[in-house]
């Protein structure tokens, strides 16, 4: 029997995870910009693999905690999630998101770093790829420890979290290390900085959908947990 909560009290969920990864992830990018030095790129990886880390604890029993669109449309994609509640979850992440990102514009009005918005310090082409293959390495995690019974389950969100930071890490500089199309779409549409946008939009998707078909490809014909896993 599945003793999860209901589909609306599963969404609403997903939509306080995400608005903490907006609020505390891009929070610490306007405090950088605003005190530079204070945390700095090793920083701000730190905390966004933090908060992803918390709320996937403090989520993943109530909704999967998928906490990103792109995870969502993967799972969907590969049966692991109904794909008729695909679209309840990524409204409920971009609502999240948008929320937290139009809080932190009211605390901070000058908008400093436009909110945290993603944009890429490369051509276009090169910012595709880091993020289809940042995200590509974060569902892989993903799926390993989401719906295949012989990884350790009590330690999922501390490999998601780190996957999240090791992310951040190396491609921060680069592209803003989104993989997360809700976690961009939030802090560029209250800002108004929409340049690229389409690029966090597309990217994550694809490299979550890369990502769950390789590890399926792996993990050879064994039963996983049933739609809806903890992510």
């Amino acid at each position: 029997m599945d003793d999860r909560p209901n589909l609306a009290r599963r969404a609403a969920a997903e939509a306080i995870g995400v608005f903490a990864l907006v609020f505390a992830g891009c929070g610490a990018i306007v405090t950088e910009a605003t005190d530079p030095g204070s945390l700095g790129n090793i920083g701000i990886a730190l905390v966004f693999g933090l908060v992803i880390m918390v709320m996937v604890y403090a989520t993943g029993h109530l909704s999967g905690a998928h906490l990103n669109p792109a995870v969502t449309v993967a799972f969907a994609l590969t049966r692991h999630f109904p794909r008729t509640e695909a679209a309840v979850y990524v409204a409920a992440q971009a609502a999240g998101a948008i929320i937290a990102a139009a809080l932190l514009a009211a605390v901070w009005p000058s908008q400093p770093a436009d909110l945290g918005t993603t944009l890429p310090s490369v051509g276009v082409g090169s910012a595709f790829v880091y993020e289809a293959v940042m995200t590509a390495f974060l569902m892989f995690v993903i799926m390993a420890v989401a719906t295949d019974t012989r990884a350790v389950g009590a330690a999922a969100a501390i490999a998601i979290g780190g996957t999240v930071g090791l992310d951040a890490l190396f491609g921060g500089p680069i592209t803003g290390a989104s993989m997360n199309p809700a976690r961009s779409l939030g802090p560029a549409l209250v800002s108004g900085e929409l340049h690229d946008l389409w690029l966090y939009l597309v990217a994550p998707p694809l490299g979550a959908a890369l990502g769950a078909l390789a590890y399926q490809l792996v993990r050879g014909e064994h039963p996983g947990q049933p739609s809806g896993a903890k992510a």
